[in-house]
């Protein structure tokens, strides 16, 4: 029990120095800097955008507003369906992503990209019973959207 706690605090302090580094050199809190390294990857619209970061569309929203007010992202209505907003990084938004610390994505996030279905599968299979566990120990703690946290995280910046 002990040795996975320890994996468990090498995962955070490695998680927490990077976004402290990529804070630091590039002046983006780390869902701001993926969300911008998705919006220059692909064209997509705000609900794309939700997806692939795996938040509310509120949340990507509120991200996209504070990348707009750096410059850094613009959005743009659709002329067929005003309710579709198209999301792009400008020219300083695309000099920051290539100037900020790798990855973009954050360390986890890319582990995980790379990490083999099969074994993502058992991982989150584990995951979810200690989350679950972990939620009738300290109810809604445990379980807490990673949206909200970074829905909090945003407004904090």
């Amino acid at each position: 029990m002990l040795e996975v706690l320890k994996q468990f605090r090498m995962l955070l302090r490695a998680m927490e120095s990077h976004y402290r580094q990529v804070e630091k050199r590039s002046g983006l809190g780390g869902a701001q800097l993926w969300a911008l390294a998705e919006i220059a990857a692909a064209d997509l619209t705000m609900g794309d955008l939700a997806a692939r970061l795996a938040i509310h569309v509120s949340t990507a929203s509120n991200l996209v507003r504070r990348l707009e007010e750096l410059g850094l992202a613009t959005r743009t209505r659709t002329r067929a369906d005003q309710r579709v907003v198209r999301i792009a990084a400008t020219a300083a938004g695309r000099r920051k992503l290539r100037l900020a610390p790798k990855p973009s994505v954050g360390l986890l996030q890319k582990v995980l990209m790379e990490t083999p279905p099969e074994r993502l599968a058992v991982l989150h299979k584990e995951l979810g019973r200690l989350v679950r566990r972990m939620g009738r120990i300290e109810p809604g703690g445990a379980t807490r959207l990673i949206s909200e946290m970074i829905a909090a995280r945003s407004r904090e910046e």
